[in-house]
């Protein structure tokens, strides 16, 4: 069993948001391999698909991005999944627009919702997915930033990269980390 966790803040507000665009990959890989029925679990939003013959567990963390670790630490512990078996999608600002990076470990690079997992998990060694959402202008709040929309522009890329990201889980289930890193990297 695997585990995909795509990272974002709850409620139509956010909905579109830079900083939801892991929400986005998620609901990508629902309707790619679903019919996925969401439910309320764990502080989040839980569905199964198959991919590649394995079982996948979607999960959309409803604690708010600086506090997805408080759900996807139960959520890991309750159905046994193991490090190896979690890949987390989430956005990055310094990653330009569309741009994706696959790591197999590594640091938070300043993503909030990555550093509460660690701390939950008390590892780093669980794989990420970073989509570019493009590096804040100078004169713009980091947060206020990531919060916005993408413009009009920048959508078409954001939707090829989303395709190109539901395509790179689907490698991860089925070949692995290295295997998906040499592809999508």
């Amino acid at each position: 069993m695997k585990l995909v966790v795509g990272l974002g803040n709850p409620g139509r507000k956010y909905q579109g948001t830079r900083h939801n665009i892991g929400y986005e990959v998620v609901d990508r890989l629902a309707e790619k391999f679903g019919p996925a029925d969401f439910r309320r679990q764990f502080n989040g939003r839980l569905a199964t698909v198959e991919i590649a013959r394995e079982k996948v567990l979607l999960l959309k963390p409803e604690t708010y991005m600086n506090l997805s670790g408080e759900c996807v630490q139960p959520a890991a512990a309750f159905y046994r999944v193991a490090l190896p078996d979690l890949l987390v999608v989430c956005d990055d600002l310094n990653l330009p627009v569309g741009k994706l990076r696959i790591r197999q470990r590594g640091s938070d690079g300043g993503q909030k919702g990555l550093r509460s997992i660690a701390q939950q998990l008390a590892t780093t060694d669980y794989a990420r997915l970073r989509l570019g959402i493009g590096q804040n202008p100078l004169d713009r709040d980091a947060a206020e930033y990531v919060l916005d929309r993408f413009a009009a522009e920048e959508r078409p890329i954001v939707a090829e990269a989303l395709a190109t990201a539901a395509d790179a889980v689907a490698v991860w289930c089925e070949l692995g980390i290295e295997t998906c890193m040499n592809r999508f990297n």
